[in-house]
């Protein structure tokens, strides 16, 4: 089955608000097995709205339009949709008694702009809105799917999950899209390719693999239509065959900080940081595992030379010989915040992440990164030739693969 995003905002096209619904949406569906031909960002205009659906239904089965559903007067798409189905609003008992309750639990007075929240077009399947008061709307037509969405994403996102997909794998019992995520660390997306050559050449009409580069990582999409769904699994098992000696995880929800997060778990054992370059990233990562407290007691955003000293203990005539962006200091870093917070490992970051304070015998882009564990300190120097950001992130995924590989030398 496939499906079109129309996502209805001025501010989408004036850049003033970065669209996310379309990426969310998108990928809800995918995992629902349908296949996303097209997404477009449109303005508030009845006409464009209008425009849109018409290209999109012929092409699509699904059509989930978000964004223009608000109490005021450029919120244009629930009349444009009611003009386009030939209906007329309506007031919906279900819809206007949900804005009462919410209102009332927001200690705030109805009005008519809150009022009109309950206009549906006539003839649609009113969606509930557990967080706001502008309902979901569903439409049938020729066989075909339109749904309408509020733009505000976390309204969107519950509509989503609680309303629609549901109701779409009623309507659509089956699969016919599947796809496996496998996220490769350290290895640049054109060598990787090249390794996949033959993995390539040998895939089936039914499946296709996408590289999807990031700071750190390339996500390989191993994607599956019709016949070859039922396949898919077995193709993934070849995909990390071919992958065999790199670093790798599989699943979308996969990750490094996952892995080091089930060895420290395993273990009973605790984390820290302590950074400079990468200004609480690595903790960051860290910590959007799920569970991570169990393991991760905290850490320090060393970025001046006296927080180095004063909080963490590195000897300023350390800092003074060999600079802040040394073997010595990282180690020091790194010891520091580990006896600081009595942890069984810790790891710091210290580096000139750009685009300026780089010198000739340290360019923008050196890193240096060290981890201190039951075993030692072990402390290494990268060179990352990227924008501030995205040297940042390395350092944190480097730092990452450093810690797991000195879990695994105690934990086996």
């Amino acid at each position: 089955m496939d499906a079109f995003v129309i996502t209805v905002g001025d501010e989408l096209l004036l850049g003033q608000v970065l669209d996310t619904n379309s990426r969310f949406i998108a990928g809800r569906l995918t995992g629902a097995g349908m296949e996303v031909v097209e997404t477009r960002s449109i303005p508030d205009r009845a006409g464009s709205i209008e425009s849109a659906l018409d290209d999109a239904l012929p092409r699509a089965g699904v059509v989930i339009v978000t964004g223009g559903l608000g109490p005021t007067r450029d919120d244009m798409t629930r009349r444009a949709l009611a003009g386009y189905f030939h209906s007329r609003l309506v007031e919906d008992a279900s819809a206007l008694a949900w804005v009462e309750e919410v209102l009332g639990q927001r200690g705030a007075e109805m009005n008519e702009r809150n009022r009109e929240q309950a206009l549906v077009p006539e003839g649609c399947r009113v969606l509930r809105n557990r967080l706001g008061t502008a309902p979901g709307m569903w439409f049938e037509r020729d066989g075909k799917v339109v749904v309408a969405l509020p733009g505000v994403p976390f309204e969107m996102e519950c509509l989503m999950d609680r309303e629609v997909l549901p109701a779409l794998r009623a309507w659509s019992p089956g699969v016919m899209l599947d796809y496996r995520v496998v996220k490769v660390y350290g290895v640049a997306e054109s060598a990787l390719a090249s390794r996949l050559d033959d993995f390539e050449d040998c895939l089936p009409v039914t499946m296709s693999l996408a590289y999807l580069p990031s700071p750190g990582l390339v996500r390989l999409r191993l994607t599956a239509r019709g016949e070859g769904v039922g396949l898919l699994d077995g193709w993934l098992e070849r995909l990390t065959g071919a992958l065999s000696g790199a670093w790798f995880t599989v699943g979308e929800d996969s990750g490094m900080a996952l892995e080091l997060g089930a060895l420290l778990s395993r273990a009973g054992e605790s984390l820290s940081v302590a950074e400079s370059c990468t200004g609480g990233g690595l903790a960051r990562e860290i910590t959007l595992a799920p569970g991570a407290s169990a393991y991760f007691k905290g850490g320090v955003v060393a970025y001046s030379d006296e927080v180095k000293a004063t909080l963490l203990g590195v000897p300023r005539e350390v800092i003074a010989r060999d600079g802040a962006v040394s073997e010595a200091v990282v180690a020091g870093m790194a010891e520091g915040v580990r006896r600081l917070l009595g942890t069984t490992y810790a790891a710091a970051t210290s580096g000139i992440a750009g685009p300026g304070g780089g010198s000739p015998g340290k360019p923008v882009g050196t890193v240096w990164i060290a981890v201190t564990g039951p075993r030692g300190t072990v402390a290494r120097e990268f060179h990352f030739p990227f924008t501030r950001e995205r040297n940042a992130a390395r350092a944190a995924m480097k730092a990452l693969e450093m810690l797991i590989v000195a879990a695994r030398e105690v934990t086996g």
